[in-house]
């Protein structure tokens, strides 16, 4: 199997960063949006308000939680074959492998945070 190029994974970090900004663009113009719905208020419609408000947030939520959910299936389904990619050095500990000790520091930090993403979504 052909490892990706250095070039390759700093391309798709970039590709996720750049998404990662459009969702923070999103997130300011709707709260951009909320701060206006303050109008209604002030014009003695505080329903209003708070309906489309408490429709937002139940919508983003909801949408954040499936998306966060469906992230953890495919990731757990995975974890496997990210296991599996562990360095190894033929007849010898798998510790003393080069890349051992990141590789591992990486797969902690995935699982932690796909128990974080299973508490959160079950909370």
């Amino acid at each position: 199997m052909d490892t990706p190029a250095p070039e390759e994974a700093r391309e798709a970090r970039a590709r996720c960063a750049r998404l990662l900004a459009e969702l923070h663009r999103l997130h300011l113009a709707m709260a951009q949006e909320a701060r206006g719905l303050k109008r209604f208020t002030a014009a003695g419609r505080s329903s209003v308000e708070s309906e489309t408000v408490a429709e937002l947030l139940e919508q983003y939520m909801s949408a954040s939680d499936a998306f966060l959910e469906n992230m953890r299936g495919r990731m757990e389904s995975r974890l496997g074959v990210l296991r599996r990619g562990e360095p190894q050095l033929a007849g010898r500990d798998a510790a003393a492998a080069p890349g051992h000790g990141a590789f591992w520091l990486v797969f902690s930090r995935l699982c932690a945070v796909l128990r974080r993403i299973e508490r959160r979504v079950a909370g």
